[in-house]
């Protein structure tokens, strides 16, 4: 099965379409058979997303670092939750088991995780689509952002292509060209 990991935010925002397509992202990824991994919270997008998910049958998986589950935000309908000891091993056991990632809108939390898997993708550490659900025009000014370090000369363009955008998960995945549900290939078409 391909599994994705979902990066979002722990709250809800303040526009409901963040929500919306954060319920939107799991029913889809269930209903292709793609499995989900995510940060295990049950609060703001990430809880939606799950939500969504699971309403639906689908695979998800959480992982939530200790002192977040000791807060109590862990998602109790989650059957696949890792606890792990720390942000840093979170982030590597998501992208242990994932096929690609995709950000939907969140915070500083969100945008410091899929920057570091570009990263990544960036010093071959990985060779996984990473993709931004770009819910109106949300994600355009760290495009423009990442556009304007091409131009200022500290990311090549090749790393700028990493990065790939989508209105909305359909035309995400079409982008990721997800080859078939009982692979665990996953391809990047730029």
């Amino acid at each position: 099965m391909t599994r994705l990991c979902v990066f979002c935010g722990s709250s809800a925002g303040r526009d409901p379409a963040y929500l919306e397509s954060a319920r939107e992202v799991g029913a889809t990824l269930a209903e292709r058979g793609i499995g989900v991994v995510y940060g295990g919270s049950r609060v703001g997008l990430m809880g939606a997303l799950a939500d969504a998910v699971l309403e639906r049958g689908g695979e998800i998986i959480g992982v939530i670092p200790q002192a977040l589950l000791a807060r109590e935000m862990a998602h109790r309908g989650i059957v696949d939750l890792r606890i792990v000891d720390s942000m840093h091993a979170r982030k590597a056991l998501m992208a242990e088991l994932a096929d690609g990632f995709v950000a939907l809108p969140g915070g500083l939390g969100t945008l410091e995780e899929f920057t570091e898997i570009v990263t990544w993708a960036q010093l071959g550490i990985h060779a996984k689509p990473c993709g931004l659900l770009n819910l109106g025009g949300f994600y355009d000014p760290f495009l423009g952002f990442l556009d304007h370090l091409v131009e200022a000369g500290f990311v090549p363009p090749s790393t700028r292509g990493l990065v790939l955008a989508a209105a909305t998960i359909t035309d995400l995945l079409e982008a990721f060209d997800i080859i078939s549900h009982d692979t665990r290939r996953v391809q990047v078409r730029c």
